[in-house]
């Protein structure tokens, strides 16, 4: 997915010559704190709910009522993982998309677009999770989806978190099965070290289902 992909009719742009007031009244409509601002077909800027609040008099324009405002944006060719990159910097709710030339193209709702990834296969589909910790130097997703498969499973999705304050990174990865009691210990004997895991625990579901049949068994 790339950006003039994931653009979104519903979320219109601001003109320069709306009030505040209108600004924040569109906000509230459309469920965001970010709103375009254009002047005639080009992209001024991006204004926010609270740069707005910070403002005594709203019946201003938004060329009144600011300078200057912040110019964030994706290519319509840049792909969905800097949309999200540039959303999560910025805290943004709407991410405006520009062309090569730097016209305005429209807007992404990131909302819109999490529901958009929430609703691909491999998050939708049946299976379990996996939480790896390990150090950048020790990470090979080939070597990883090797041992996965030794176990006749198959990796749907993988992604990657670090944090500053370590070397480590966590590995998340999504299992095309719901027991994962076997591609764990696969995993283990390989030296890898298990932080989480999500699964249904066939353990627990039989001794439910023992308990449920001797509760049944004492109320005859």
């Amino acid at each position: 997915m790339i950006g003039i992909e994931l653009i979104t009719d519903e979320i219109p742009p601001l003109k320069h010559t709306d009030t505040g007031e209108k600004a924040l009244l569109w906000m509230d409509e459309f469920k965001v704190n970010h709103l375009s601002v254009l002047k005639g077909e080009s992209f001024v800027g991006l204004v926010s709910e609270d740069d707005l609040l910070d403002k005594a008099d709203l019946s201003y324009t938004l060329t009144e009522l600011f300078s200057h405002l912040p110019r964030p944006y994706v290519k319509g060719t840049s792909h969905v993982y800097e949309v999200l990159n540039l959303a999560s910097i910025d805290h943004l709710t709407v991410v405006p998309v520009l062309d090569e030339e730097e016209n305005y193209l429209g807007n992404i709702s990131i909302s819109n677009l999490m529901q958009n990834i929430a609703a691909t296969g491999s998050i939708k589909e049946a299976g379990g999770i996996i939480v790896l910790e390990m150090s950048d130097t020790d990470y090979s997703l080939a070597q990883i989806s090797q041992i996965v498969e030794s176990e006749n499973a198959k990796i749907l999705s993988s992604f990657i978190t670090s944090s500053e304050m370590s070397k480590n990174l966590e590995l998340t990865l999504k299992i095309n099965q719901l027991e994962l009691g076997r591609v764990i210990k696969a995993l283990e004997r390989y030296d890898y070290h298990v932080k989480a895991s999500f699964q249904r625990n066939s353990y627990h579901d039989d001794l439910k289902d023992r308990y449920d049949e001797l509760m049944n068994y004492l109320n005859i």
